[in-house]
């Protein structure tokens, strides 16, 4: 091969984009729990209820984790479950792995910052970040979960918002207006582990 054909073929290699990194199993796994939720939210009252007697105060043991101490006690358990038991099931999430993308971003911006905020550390916002990896229309919402390492007390977490007087996490996870969704998952300085979901109607990745 000559000079100029090796420079070529140099380039165009170095012209290639980088592989995509795809959401892991455990990523995929907390968007199915949402959707699982949505489709059946009284089999989830039933999985809280199970879990009741294990608080103690405000502490609360749930067998073979790190007793957690929240800030509600019994009493925001109780209270979802009362909303799962009044709610009619709706559509399912999508998994989106743009969505995905964008999350698993952000995780990592604020996780070794030790941050839960919403915003990059340029300042970004959750529209400014998808916009940069392709388009979203409708409707878009953002969750942070932590330390939890089981989807499904992921979910939970997010079900019962403990300490959230608005339960802003437990309305975006259940908004009907809400139907593709991306999780991702980075270390977190503070508290271990950082799940970043977010939510869209809709959103295509650019190519």
């Amino acid at each position: 091969m000559g000079l100029a054909a090796l420079v070529f073929a140099t380039l165009a290699l170095g012209a290639q984009a980088p592989p995509q990194e795809k959401a892991t199993a455990f990523e995929r796994a907390v968007v199915q729990e949402m959707s699982d939720a949505r489709a059946r939210p009284r089999a989830y009252a039933a999985h809280l209820r199970e879990l009741r007697p294990y608080f103690e105060g405000a502490l609360w043991k749930r067998p073979d984790r790190v007793p957690l101490r929240t800030e509600e006690g019994v009493a925001a358990l109780d209270e979802a479950v009362a909303f799962l038991e009044s709610l009619q099931p709706m559509g399912p999430l999508r998994f989106n792995e743009g969505l995905a993308r964008a999350a698993r971003a952000h995780a990592r911006d604020i996780g070794p910052r030790g941050s839960l905020d919403h915003a990059g550390a340029d300042g970004s916002s959750l529209s400014a970040r998808l916009n940069r990896l392709g388009a979203w229309h409708g409707l878009i919402a953002e969750n942070i979960a932590t330390y939890e390492d089981d989807p499904r007390q992921v979910v939970l977490q997010l079900i019962i918002d403990d300490g959230v007087a608005s339960r802003g996490h437990r309305r975006s996870l259940f908004n009907p207006d809400l139907h593709q969704a991306g999780a991702g998952v980075a270390p977190h300085r503070q508290y271990r582990t950082i799940i970043v979901i977010d939510y869209a109607d809709g959103f295509v990745e650019r190519r």
